[in-house]
């Protein structure tokens, strides 16, 4: 008696897609807590400038290169008092050296358990250097 054999399936194809719902419902949640660098340079350049640009790696690297019209706040200096000097409803966007820094995750982390509303900026230094753009450099960081 001849079998009905079960339709081969691609490793991609072999676990269901989402429902089209429950993956808009994901995407929405991810675009809430992150930007990438294309729309921070489009935003820096063309405007508007509605968010505060932070580069929480130390301060150091920060002075070697960092995207242009970032702040350096490192993320072990995120406190209360310090983030004072904005408007509690200000938007950050932070950004550490890649992929494989967490950096920027722990600033994001500081950041809102702060109450305060961030996003973080996939690829930090490497997404930015990977798109072409511009890098300056400082010879003084404030503190």
């Amino acid at each position: 008696m001849p079998t009905q054999e079960t339709p081969r399936r691609s490793l991609v194809a072999a676990i269901d897609a989402a429902a089209p719902s429950d993956a808009a419902r994901h995407f929405a949640r991810k675009l809430a807590l992150e930007t990438d660098c294309w729309d921070v340079h489009q935003s820096l350049k063309n405007g508007p400038h509605d968010f505060v640009l932070l580069d929480v790696r130390s301060r150091a690297a920060y002075a070697r290169t960092h995207v242009p019209g970032a702040v350096s706040l490192p993320h072990a200096d995120i406190t209360a008092e310090r983030m004072m000097g904005w408007p509690h409803d200000t938007l950050f966007v932070v950004y550490c050296a890649g992929p494989h820094c967490n950096g920027a995750d722990r600033a994001a982390l500081k950041l809102s358990a702060l109450g305060r509303p961030v996003k973080v900026m996939l690829g930090g230094m490497t997404g930015w250097a990977d798109e072409g753009f511009a890098f300056e450099t400082t010879t003084s960081v404030e503190a």
